[in-house]
């Protein structure tokens, strides 16, 4: 990139104002042209001074930031980074800020008051770049802001036909939403999602996928089996692995170290699914930065399964699917208009009674024939192995 990226930032508190610009002049390529206390005054220096990209504070005494963000999208659309509160009610407020436009969004550490911004420096410098360059790529439809929740019927537990790994980070939020409701409640495959998103964001996430899907959404706890027409949300912070067990394939969560620099991490998810499914696997790579999930989608690839990235001109953010792209881990280059589209016809045709009933009853008679199997192997070892000994 070779022009500077002129920021302006939006906030309501005079230490932000001062501290916001001061971590963004750590980088060269970044120029602070001014600074705006409500949304009224931003409005009217965004025609002054014609910035690349907005930050924008949510709660802001006369003009809030969701106002601003409409005013902002329906006079001359910018790309706008919101800065959040780490809270619920911050949470909540972030993703219909998403619904309405803005590209991506940081949270405010909780000692922010104090002075501290140092922990989001390097994100916020990073997506304040990547803001500026997604402007004039297609984006898609900013989600209804209001959503009316979609009535579900109670469905039986049924073991999936497929496992369907989905990775993605910038742009996510919407290109999430727009995907899984294009997916029927009687999906047959078993949805497990990695978003690239900050620890306490990511149950109100599951929760708005949930009002707006026919898909049961929800954020993932490990023992969480894998059922057909359920879709599992790795919580931020965490990373998320599958494991086969004999009453059921589950999510299993784990604290273990950043890979790739995030956690959760594509590729952590795409490596188990791939090892513990096989040719059975599915794994989808949407818009984002960086490289995270392209390693994981060549493992899933040789193991004999589908992988799906998707195209280029339809991403926010093309990074992510682009490495897998040219590295040549891709089966298939699907726009997102047509992702959601592709995964129920091709891996979640309607179940009809007879192979639920089939698929639950071998389901279960494999757990029998696995429990057994592992009493006798157990039993075996207890005979080899000292009283003493102790097992992990």
């Amino acid at each position: 990139m070779s022009e500077r990226v002129r920021v302006l930032v939006v906030d309501d508190s005079a230490l932000m104002r001062k501290l916001i610009p001061n971590i963004l002049a750590r980088d060269p390529m970044i120029d602070v042209v001014g600074t705006a206390m409500d949304g009224a005054f931003a409005l009217k220096k965004i025609e002054e001074l014609r910035p690349d990209v907005v930050t924008l504070d949510l709660e802001m005494p006369r003009m809030d930031g969701m106002e601003t963000l409409r005013m902002i999208m329906r006079r001359a659309p910018l790309p706008v980074v919101m800065v959040s509160t780490h809270s619920k009610e911050g949470a909540y407020a972030t993703f219909k800020a998403l619904a309405l436009g803005a590209i991506d969004f940081v949270a405010k550490p909780k000692e922010a008051s104090s002075g501290h911004l140092d922990a989001i420096a390097t994100q916020l410098i990073e997506k304040i770049k990547v803001a500026k360059r997604a402007t004039g790529r297609s984006m898609p439809a900013p989600a209804i802001e209001t959503l009316q929740p979609v009535k579900k019927n109670a469905r039986a537990a049924v073991p999936p036909h497929r496992i369907i790994a989905i990775g993605v980070s910038t742009g996510g939020p919407n290109a999430l939403q727009f995907v899984l409701s294009q997916i029927p409640a009687e999906f047959a495959g078993s949805l497990l999602i990695v978003q690239h998103m900050p620890e306490g964001f990511t149950e109100m996430f599951a929760r708005r996928l949930d009002e707006c899907c026919a898909l049961e959404v929800q954020e993932a706890k490990s023992g969480d089996l894998l059922l057909a027409g359920r879709a599992l949300i790795c919580p931020g912070n965490r990373h998320m692995m599958v494991r086969r067990m004999p009453r059921g394939d589950i999510a299993v969560l784990s604290d273990a170290p950043h890979v790739n620099g995030h956690r959760p991490s594509v590729d952590v998810l795409f490596h188990s699914v791939s090892q513990e499914f096989g040719p059975t696997a599915v794994g989808v790579l949407m818009t984002g930065m960086g490289e995270d999930g392209a390693e994981g989608l060549g493992a899933i690839k040789a193991a004999g399964g589908v992988t799906i990235a998707q195209s280029e001109e339809s991403c926010v953010v093309p990074g992510m699917p682009r490495a897998a792209i040219v590295k040549g881990y891709a089966n298939r280059i699907i726009a997102l208009d047509a992702i959601g589209q592709h995964l129920a016809a091709q891996f979640g045709g309607a179940l009809d009674k007879s192979s639920e009933r089939s698929g639950v009853a071998g389901k279960f008679d494999r757990a029998e024939k696995n429990e057994r199997d592992e009493k006798l192997e157990k039993n075996e070892k207890n005979e080899r192995i000292p009283a003493s000994h102790n097992r992990s």
